[in-house]
This record gives structure tokens, sequence and C-alpha cells, in this order.
């Protein structure tokens, strides 16, 4: 199956930008010749970066709207916190939390996502406006998920998982964490292939954070295409980074005496990602502050097509960094 799905994966459309760098599009989303920029949106109390700002919905629609002016491409709505250490929430609270805001913004001619594990609440999302589904288990938390979203033929997010948040990092655990997320995923996305999802509408997402530590996410960010091409050969999968806010940054900018930098003043940071992470070929990044992020793309778009080969600097060095809790979850 793995040489049936990377096949079929290449015939989503690649779009060359100016000076000849392909930039992939997924059939149903923008297509803006570059990475495009996904705006966080947490209707959750708990969220680790924002938890309870955006709650009530009117607050909600209004950030979303307000994220969409500010450049993001997609709005991307969580109902139910993915933080370390994050209990589970009922269904019917997560689609309370998440319905109107989608039907909402929807209906103002955004593009918006669902950040959801459930295939009850997907559905009901779709049903509501919602152009693409985010699940952080890859499928793994709901076996009907695979089938809701082949049925509805929408583009699919597949992040690499290893089990819900309340006990994820003690699966950090890693000989060749590059290779075994590879491995990881591309067992997901055969087994979605399987039960009738067009490959060309996945996305991949190493799922930074998520039974990883700071170094396992250092040496994803600068693979990527190796994940894009799930270690192989084949034509490669749009890619989608989700960095923003989380503790390896927080960590790593650290104050004299160890104390991490608060995830808010992590934004910066996390624009110098984007820009590498976009030069590098990211279809998209998943962030909170979006305007800055919205000019770095732009700023690697333009940093690809002047390249003599079209593609920007690689970007296989692995920076130093000790051995530290990655702080992921979607927040």
């Amino acid at each position: 199956m793995k040489g049936d799905a990377q096949t079929a994966a290449g015939s989503a459309s690649v779009l060359p930008a100016s000076g000849g760098a392909a930039v992939p599009a997924v059939r149903g989303l923008p297509d803006r010749g570059r990475c495009l920029v996904m705006g966080v949106l947490n209707v959750t109390p708990d969220s680790f970066s924002d938890g309870g700002e955006y709650a009530a919905p009117g607050a909600a629609i209004s950030h979303g709207l307000e994220l969409a002016a500010c450049g993001a491409d997609i709005i991307d709505v969580g109902g139910e916190s993915t933080r370390p250490g994050a209990d589970r929430i009922p269904a019917a609270e997560e689609l309370r939390r998440v319905g109107p805001v989608i039907a909402e913004l929807a209906a103002a001619g955004l593009t918006v996502s669902v950040d959801t594990m459930r295939a009850a609440v997907a559905e009901a999302a779709l049903g509501a406006g919602a152009r693409l589904v985010n699940d952080v288990s890859g499928g793994l938390a709901d076996p009907a998920m695979y089938g809701l979203v082949a049925a509805a033929g929408v583009p699919y997010v597949v992040m690499h998982w290893r089990g819900h948040s309340a006990g994820m990092q003690d699966r950090a655990r890693y000989r060749d964490v590059v290779r075994e997320v590879c491995d990881e995923l591309r067992e997901r996305v055969d087994a979605a292939v399987g039960e009738g999802v067009d490959p060309s509408l996945i996305v991949l997402d190493a799922g930074l954070g998520f039974a990883k530590v700071a170094e396992h996410n250092w040496a994803l960010l600068t693979r990527l295409p190796e994940i894009a091409r799930l270690g192989g050969s084949g034509p490669p999968f749009p890619v989608l980074v989700g960095a923003s806010r989380k503790s390896f940054i927080g960590r790593l900018l650290a104050a004299a005496d160890g104390t991490p930098r608060p995830f808010t003043a992590g934004d910066d940071a996390t624009i110098a990602l984007t820009a590498l992470v976009a030069a590098a070929g990211a279809w998209c990044v998943r962030v909170h502050a979006v305007p800055g992020n919205a000019d770095a793309v732009r700023v690697a778009a333009q940093w690809r097509a002047a390249a003599p080969d079209g593609s920007g600097p690689a970007g296989s060095d692995r920076p130093p960094e000790s051995r530290q809790a990655g702080g992921g979850g979607r927040g």
C-alpha cells in the first residue's frame, strides 16, 4: 500500500511559483502559490497558550475574523485542549463549543478547519461549513474517522501521535525519531487510503511536542523533505508544521536562571521558524500570532523563487539541544 498511496499522492496539484519553486496546493483549500498560514482559534478554557480567552462564542468569532483580516488563510477551530496532561471532554461539549463558531466563520466566507479527533464532531463541523479535518491522532483515536473523511471527500491532516495527552510524553522514546515518525505516519496513511481516503487530500503533520522532547522536535523540523516523502522517494505529501508557542521554543530562549520564556514571548522565534520551514517547502504553518508569520511566508516564497534551483535553503543540520521536555499539544 505504501507505493500506491505515495504514487497517488502525486496526483495532488503542485503549482510552480515564480522562479520555478514548487508549492503544493490541496484541492478545496486556498492556493496562494506559497506556504499557507493557519490561524489557531482555541474555543477552550484550558489550552496552554490562551486558555479561556476565546471560550465564549462571540469572542471566538471576533478573533477568527481578526485572524483572517491579519492574513490567515485557514482558521483552525478546536474545542478540546491537547496540552500535555489534559483530560478528555465529552463529544457533546466539544461540539457545543465549536459548532456555532465554525458556522459563523464559514458563513462569513472564511476557510475553516476543525481540530478534532472525533468523527462525530468532524461530521457536524463539515455540515456547519468546515472544509478541512485536522486530526491530531491521525485516525487512531476514533476508528470511524477515516470512513467519515472518505465519504466527505475533504482534505485530512494526519498527524503523528502515540496516545492521548494525559500520558503522551511517557511515549517520547525513539532510536531514530525521523525514521520512526515516517514509518508510523506511513501506517496511518496506508490505513486511511485503505478505508477510501483520497491520498491526494492527505496532509502530513509530524506532531511536534506530541510524544516528543525538544531534540526530537528540532530533528523533525530540519528534515521536512524526508517527512513529506515518508522516508521514501515517492511524490511528497503536503506538510503542516505546528511549532507555535510550544515549550521547546520557550526552553531554548530560557532566562539565565533557566526559567523558560512565556508562551506568548516566543512569537518572534515562531516567526523565524516559519520562515525557515516555509523556505524548506512546508505547505502550511499553524500559528497563534498571524501578522508576523504572514510576512514570513511571503519572504520565504520570494527566497525560494530567487534561489537558483527554486528550492531555497537546505535545512538538514540539527541544532544542538539538550534532552528536555518538548511540550506539545494543540494550544
